[in-house]
């Protein structure tokens, strides 16, 4: 077996239970010859007469076995009536329920002997119950005067207690019970006086007796009640106790039992009763008064209850009382227990029998069931209370009874002298297994039998020596103990027992397990309320052990259930305890126990659950002031997070009553602070306290606080002037707030005149915050001052802002000095600057207007879309950019201020040179053989000048990182349209890229990819966009091996005869079915297309990861080479260094020159230019303006900055 040490608090209940085997070791083992031991009796046996049968239970050990017999009322009673039936295996008997079993009733003993000796039992008393009945008989109606007294009588028949008494109406209705009406423990029904209500023919009386299942019921009663029309009263007489029990009376209770202590008295008005000790006090918490007083209850009475106890009865005219005198006594109870004893040959010994009880009990002896003085032992002395013996012998064995008794009940014990002379017995397994862990003891066992004593001692296999030292210790029943284990101790032990008769041995051995250890994490957590706990246990354990390792988790010290709670918020998943939503209540001490078969450990962490703080309470107010108030508080509960700060608010703001708002802030040690008030308020405050997991609840209103008016202390701020007509000023200002007003009749006198003109101020009242004024000259500086009034006086000494009177539109245009062709779609526009006294207003800058008049590529004239463009400030010239090439356009320039734009300039005509074209619109691979491939394009979007021709490049990719040369044609006829490629290689993958020239160069690439076909193969490349491919691919029947046949793919919504494309479809007859057949059967191929296969996809990958590493296509390198001079002259002049992330590519990527690249952006995709910090195109190579793209005048200035990043291509 696996002997389980236990730490702490277990080893005390592991060393009480080696206490129990040191007792078990002292009983004799059946293989040894011993006298009858009783280990099984009934004591109590009701006959319900709903059972079949009824068991009387006797059994008993013993060597040689028991031979049973049985007594009744201490005569012999014979077994061999046909309704008993006996058992085979032990003494026990039962009888059966048939016919009358009355006379079975009785006391019986079971008697257990052998050749050695004589066991009895205690009495066994068999109750055969009777049916209660109430008697028969005729009950004469009662007949009272209303205000006397009366008793209705029970007299419940006798039966099986527990009895139950309850008077109920013919329909089954309690009557009711009162100070007035009593029922009394014996079932009587008492009545102080009687009311006409009593009145009633059906009182009933009832007796339950629940263990027999049985109610029984009385004949009904008739009561009347005679009215009285002088009803008089009368003083307090007890009817219980009765009168004839005179003035006091004798109680016997049982220690342990209750006492119950009735009094009731007649009498007008209803007498009241008190209960009292005296010479004392009645026992607190034991005792309580039941039915309106009239019960004095005292639970589990003892000796120390006993003495007089006293009820009194009174009303209005007297009183009277009672005295109860209660005896307390006891059933017998051992005291000193006579003990059963193996005594080897001519040793001694005493038995020992004391009782305690009340009265005291007596003390009989007896010898094997009879009494003592009838079968001496020669050397036994005899006492009441004690036998003694000297020089035992084998003969002496036998079983000795003591029985206590006296009135209230008799008790028995046997006590067993066996004098036996052996060799030690040891009863525990041989070679038995232990275990236990480091640092805790091990008891390894050595249970044995032994007369006469034996000494035990225990040695290891290793050496022949006995254990010694504080380590070791060896109990009587032979177990040893090692204290403090460590790995050193495993192996194997002997347990030797040794006495006069000689000596045994076994074999035990030792295993030491490592120390289970556990962590809790995280340590002590404190969680804010509603959130979610993660609580971790982590163990380590001897891997022996790890099977039984069960883990549990305890809140409190109560465990929680298996998985946590049923609603889900606590889970429990093994190691892992969650708690969701959690709540102040599952705030306490966590532990994680371990448990193995040899070890358990335990670890506890704190979990605190934080919350916001309670409100504050108690708000008071002192130290009142006009300007000031002190505010006191006491801080509610933190919730474990100490409070950081209080957030003061008040309320009185009349504009918006019941609004709070924040007044102060305090630190979270203060309760109090001064706080600073405006006069004119209705003040109320409140307090909100603030820890780290939010905010309180406010706190209720303090009491009201008043200041009276005063004059404002501020005036108007922000004064600003608002014109939208010329010499107008719309003064404006931030009224004061209701707070900031001080009292009633709030005004704001204004004040203006021309700055600096030695002329008397003009002044006008207002209520509200605005005052139009009209001037007399435009846009001209006033001195304005706004100070604020009320019914109490005037604000402090107003400050004059200056302010303009309203502007007027600029009278006269920039004349334009020119404008500067930087390349086809940037110019730069040069003109004067207006007068000053011409702009009427503040300056704010000047607006270019163009628009296209016609191309110069077919003469057309363009319908006039104005665009404009505004440059803010002192400008002399800005760049007009994103330009139609080989245009022509009108310009002009216009002056602006705040009221708006002035006249424009002249018109100024300009023409804009070729430039490059944008790229084509398409292009497409329409034919491919293994060779050759005819390529289609169309004509760009826009040509930016004369077109011509066209040049074509392409190269070999093949999806690899390196790339093929590139390959140049030039195509000179601008009206071709397609070309067809030669001496191609076939099989291969081609990129090909195609631009549009003029004279001044050519433009972005288009590009395409497309693949040549492999030997023996015709057809087209691709089905481009237009035609509808369906889902479905219907085979084409081919009707001669060898034959040419030509597929048309037609649109839905074309001309009948308007093809797409066309080509030849080369077809194999069924000729080759058979061999293709035969090959894709075969293992061989199968096999070799699923190499193929693999490869393939193999290549994809490293193709598919080389070509994202990047590259750089030798088209790019050609471009850099032989750049645009008209674009690298604006570069170099206007813009700087900039870069073209389009043009760029990385070296080796073939996805750079397949996107679509972008020619001359057009004006309605420029990003805004102008109105920036850093201006776009200055005449120190930045330029200025805002581009807002409109198609038409007047559109809204831009207003903030921002950056041109749109590349600019000639």
């Amino acid at each position: 077996t696996m002997e389980m040490p236990l730490n702490g608090r277990g080893l005390i209940l592991c060393l009480i239970c080696f206490l129990l085997n040191l007792s078990a070791a002292l009983e004799i083992p059946l293989s040894v010859q011993q006298v009858p031991t009783i280990i099984k009796q009934t004591h109590v046996q009701v006959a319900f007469p709903f059972d079949e049968y009824f068991q009387i239970e006797c059994d008993a050990k013993g060597n040689p076995e028991p031979i049973f017999s049985w007594t009744k009322d201490d005569k012999p009673f014979d077994l061999s009536d046909p309704r008993i039936v006996v058992s085979n295996n032990s003494g026990a008997f039962k009888i059966l329920n048939e016919g009358h079993i009355s006379h079975f009733q009785g006391k019986y003993r079971c008697f257990a002997s052998n050749k050695l000796g004589v066991a009895m039992s205690e009495e066994i008393d068999f109750i055969v119950p009777g049916v209660p009945k109430f008697p028969k008989e005729k009950i004469d109606p009662l007949e009272v005067e209303e205000g006397d007294p009366i008793v209705l009588p029970c007299n419940p028949p006798k039966g099986l207690p527990p009895l139950h008494i309850y008077w109920m109406n013919i329909e089954l209705e309690h009557i009711e019970q009162d100070e007035r009406v009593y029922m009394s423990q014996k079932g009587d029904l008492y009545f102080a006086n009687v009311e006409e209500k009593d009145s009633r023919n059906d009182y009933c009386c009832f007796a339950a007796f629940p263990k027999l299942r049985t109610i029984v019921q009385k004949m009904p009663m008739k009561l009347t009640v005679n009215s009285s029309n002088s009803i008089k009263q009368r003083k307090p007489k007890l009817l219980l106790p009765p009168a004839a029990s005179g003035r006091e009376s004798s109680v016997i209770i049982l220690k342990g039992e209750t006492l119950l202590l009735e009094c009731f008295a007649e009498g007008l008005p209803t007498p009241q009763v008190e209960w009292s000790k005296p010479g004392g006090d009645l026992p607190k918490g034991r005792e309580t008064k039941e039915n309106y007083g009239k019960t004095l209850k005292i639970e589990n009475i003892s000796y120390r209850d006993r003495g007089n106890y006293r009820c009194t009865a009174n009303n209005l005219l007297g009183e009277t009382s009672h005295d109860f005198h209660v005896i307390v006594e006891e059933p017998p109870r051992w005291k000193k227990k006579p003990q059963s004893g193996v005594y080897s040959t001519g040793s001694s010994g005493v038995l020992l029998c004391e009782a305690e009880g009340e009265p005291q009990p007596t003390i009989k002896w007896r010898v094997n069931g009879a009494p003592i003085d009838n079968h001496p032992f020669a050397g036994d002395v005899v006492f009441p209370r004690e036998v003694s013996f000297t020089n035992l012998q084998p003969n002496h064995t036998a079983v000795y009874q003591c029985e206590a008794s006296n009135i209230h009940g008799t008790i028995l014990a046997n006590a067993n002298i066996d004098v036996v002379d052996v060799l030690p017995l040891i009863q525990t397994k041989d070679e038995e297994n232990y275990a236990t862990v480091v640092g805790q003891s091990a008891f390894l066992h050595c249970e044995f039998f032994a007369s006469p004593q034996a000494i035990v001692t225990w040695e290891t296999a290793d050496e022949a020596q006995p254990l010694e030292g504080r380590r070791y210790h060896i109990y009587r029943n032979g177990t040893l103990q090692i204290n403090s284990s460590s790995e050193e101790d495993a192996g194997s032990y002997s347990c030797w027992v040794e006495n006069a008769i000689g000596k045994a041995a076994v074999t035990a051995n030792l295993d030491i397990r490592n120390a289970t250890k556990l962590r809790v994490y995280p340590k002590d957590p404190r969680v804010p309320k509603s959130h979610v706990l993660e609580l971790h246990c982590e163990s380590k354990c001897d891997s022996h052990l790890k099977p039984s390792l069960k883990l549990s988790w305890r809140k409190d010290g109560e465990a929680f259930e298996i998985n946590g709670t049923e609603d889900g918020r606590i889970v429990i998943d093994g190691a892992n305890l969650t708690i969701s939503n959690i709540t102040v209540e599952d705030q306490g001490i966590y532990s994680c126990s371990a448990q193995t078969l040899l070890d358990s450990v335990s670890e506890s962490i704190q979990v605190t659950v934080l919350d916001v703080p309670d409100p504050p309470e108690n708000l008071r107010l002192s130290e009142r002031q006009n300007r000031s108030i002190r505010l006191s508080w006491e801080a509610g509960n933190d919730h474990n997070s100490n409070i950081s700060e209080y957030i003061v608010e008040f309320e009185g703001n009349r504009e918006e009553p019941g609004k709070w708002e924040e007044l102060t802030r305090v630190q979270g040690e203060e309760t109090e602070v001064v706080l600073p008030l405006a006069p004119y308020v209705r003040y109320q405050f409140r307090v909100i306290a603030m820890n780290e997991v939010g905010r309180s609840h406010p706190s209720q209103p303090s009491d009201h606080h008043e200041t009276p008016p005063a004059a404002p202390d501020k005036n108007p701020q922000n004064i600003r002037v608002q014109a939208s007509q010329p010499k107008e000023m719309v003064i404006k200002w931030e009224p004061l707030k209701s707070m900031e007003q001080n009292g009633p009749g709030l005004e704001y006198k204004v004040s203006w005149k021309p700055q600096g003109a030695p002329v008397e101020w003009e002044e006008e009242t207002v209520t509200n915050h605005t005052l139009r004024v009209m001037t007399s000259t435009v846009y001209a500086p006033y001195d304005v001052q706004v100070q604020a009034i009320n019914q109490l006086g005037s604000g402090p000494e107003p400050q004059s802002v200056t302010l303009f009177s309203g502007e007027d539109y600029p009278s006269t245009a920039p004349v334009i000095h020119g404008v500067d062709v930087i390349n086809s779609t940037l110019v730069k526009v040069t003109w004067s600057a207006v007068p000053k006294e011409t702009v009427h207003g503040l300056l704010r800058g000047y607006q270019i207007n163009w628009w296209k008049t016609k191309s110069l590529l077919d003469g057309r004239a363009h319908p006039k879309e104005v665009n404009i463009l505004r440059f803010s400030g002192q400008r002399k010239s800005g760049m007009v950019p994103s330009l139609d090439a080989f245009s022509e356009f009108h310009l002009t320039v216009l002056a602006y201020n705040s009221k708006g734009a002035g006249p424009e300039s002249e018109p100024y005509i300009f023409q804009t040179p070729e430039g490059v074209p944008e790229q084509p619109s398409f292009l497409k691979v329409i034919k491919v053989d293994k060779d050759t491939a005819t390529l289609s394009w169309g004509l760009p979007k826009k040509l930016n000048g004369n077109l011509t021709g066209y040049l074509l490049q392409y190269q070999i990719i093949n999806d690899t990182y390196e790339i093929g040369e590139l390959n140049d044609i030039n195509i000179t006829t601008p009206s071709k349209s397609s070309w067809h490629l030669s001496n191609l290689n076939a099989t291969t993958k081609y990129k090909f890229y195609l631009r549009a020239c003029t004279s001044k160069g050519c433009g972005k690439p288009i590009s395409e990819e497309s693949a040549t076909l492999g030997e023996g193969s015709k057809g087209i490349r691709k089905i481009t966009e237009g035609v509808n491919l369906t889902q479905k691919i219907h085979p084409v029947e081919v009707f001669e091996p060898g034959a040419e046949h030509i597929v048309r793919l037609m649109t839905k919504n074309w001309g009948d005869n308007d093809s797409i494309f066309q080509d030849v479809i080369e077809t194999r007859g069924r000729e080759y079915a058979g061999l293709y057949d035969d090959i894709s059967t075969q293992g061989w191929f199968i096999g070799l297309m699923c190499a193929i296969a693999l490869l393939t996809l193999i290549l994809l990958t490293v193709c598919f990861v080389k070509r994202n590493r990047g590259g750089k296509y030798s088209v790019k390198e050609k471009e850099d080479l032989h750049p645009d001079p008209e674009v690298q002259s604006v570069k170099d002049e206007t813009f700087g260094e900039y870069s073209d992330s389009d043009e760029k590519p990385l070296k080796g990527s073939v996805r750079s020159l397949n996107r679509n690249m972008q020619a001359t952006e057009s004006a309605d995709s420029l990003v805004e230019y102008g109105e920036g910090d850093h201006a776009l195109f200055n005449e120190d190579g930045s330029f200025i303006g805002a581009y807002a793209g409109s198609k038409e005048k007047g559109s809204v200035e831009s207003n903030g900055s921002s950056t041109a990043t749109f590349p600019l291509r000639a």
